[in-house]
């Protein structure tokens, strides 16, 4: 199928469909933008974590030990190579223990995964009034942190 022939609907109804069966093979979650839910999913299975339900707040999975990660996935592409995770609420909380973090290019395919202690978000987060959040990027100094730990390997798309 040459996708440059289908109409803005028949694109549209392509995506749809493709998001029923990723939640229907329980990859994603909800029909929002797949990014959050693929990573969460890839993330649980690569690290071994049972992933909390929609509703907990602060984490999204939780390990045999008991440590409550939260997960954050970014693609970037050629027009947006922001390297922004999603805002952090309530970092002085301590909702979770530790933060992995994925950034994949347009394609799909992991850039960076690492795993990030919370007290290490908490040194290079910065709050943002505006949005009553913390903000994160995932590029520069953090990446070279010797705390945190490339989890990569664990992990595949």
């Amino acid at each position: 199928m040459d996708l440059r022939e289908l109409t803005v609907i028949e694109l549209l109804q392509q995506h749809s469909s493709i998001i029923d069966e990723l939640k229907r093979r329980k990859i994603v979650r909800t029909k929002n933008n797949p990014v959050g839910d693929c990573t969460e999913w890839l993330v649980a299975k690569g690290l071994g974590l049972e992933l909390a339900g929609n509703s907990s707040a602060g984490y999204d999975g939780i390990d045999s030990e008991g440590i409550k990660i939260q997960i954050k996935g970014r693609r970037i592409t050629p027009e947006n190579k922001s390297r922004q995770l999603s805002a952090i609420r309530k970092l002085e909380e301590k909702d979770f223990d530790q933060l992995a973090g994925v950034i994949f290019n347009e394609n799909y395919e992991i850039i960076d995964a690492v795993l990030i202690p919370h007290e290490v978000i908490e040194e290079y987060a910065i709050y943002r009034s505006h949005v009553n959040a913390h903000i994160l990027h995932l590029k520069g100094p953090i990446l070279n942190d010797p705390r945190i730990r490339d989890i990569k390997k664990f992990i595949s798309s």
